[in-house]
């Protein structure tokens, strides 16, 4: 039986070379569609959330567009960290400095006040005979030495026993063993209201040893 052609022989071969072009591109299409183990992957219609990517397969430095901003963040936190830190040590130094340069100042000011004072008590017994008119109200207290740092100190206490206001000069004489005196120190009390008290502090600039031992010398109200 014969076999009748259609058409010329060139149209067949392009029918066939399309159909395996078509079974090419559908095999490829069903290898696209299957995982590594050869199994058909599910389409997103069924709902499955897509594959999450392998973080290790990522290598490299992120975008410098996306870097910039982080970096600029961090570097003005830090400038601003440390123009903090800096502030805050300067104004930390300079409080010191002047809590130092008050506390010097006053140290001066109670120096001079006590040599003031000194002064002024060793002028009003120059000329005084004997041992004053204010002995019955001037005592004194000896102040150990171990709160003294080893210096010898007498707390002079003046009370005015009076009805009038008054001021007081007082004379204290550190004697050695044989009784002689080393050193004398002043003190004084100034316009004392009636019953008024004032404390003065006399302290010794000889050494701790030989020992000495106080004398009241002088007390004069005037």
């Amino acid at each position: 039986m014969s076999v009748t052609r259609t058409g010329s022989p060139r149209a067949g071969r392009r029918t066939v070379l399309a159909g395996a072009l078509g079974d090419l591109l559908l095999a490829a299409g069903l290898a696209a569609c299957a995982d590594e183990s050869g199994q058909p992957r599910r389409s997103s219609a069924s709902g499955s959330a897509p594959a999450t990517p392998n973080a290790s397969s990522f290598s490299g430095q992120p975008p410098s567009a996306l870097e910039s901003p982080a970096s600029a963040a961090i570097g003005s936190a830090h400038t601003a960290a440390s123009a903090a830190i800096g502030s805050a040590h300067t104004a930390a130094s300079a409080a010191a400095s002047s809590a130092a340069a008050r506390a010097s100042e006053f140290a001066a000011s109670v120096d001079a006040e006590t040599h003031r004072r000194s002064a002024t008590a060793e002028k009003e017994l120059k000329n005084v005979e004997g041992r004053g008119n204010a002995l019955s109200e001037v005592g004194m207290t000896g102040i150990p030495t171990a709160q003294t740092g080893g210096v010898l100190a007498v707390l002079v206490t003046i009370t005015n026993k009076t009805r009038d206001e008054a001021s007081y000069a007082v004379q204290i004489d550190f004697k050695d063993a044989s009784g002689k005196v080393v050193e004398t120190r002043y003190a004084d009390a100034e316009r004392l209201k009636p019953g008024g008290k004032e404390q003065p502090i006399a302290f010794s600039h000889e050494p701790p040893e030989p020992r000495l031992t106080r004398s009241l010398a002088k007390a004069q109200r005037y």
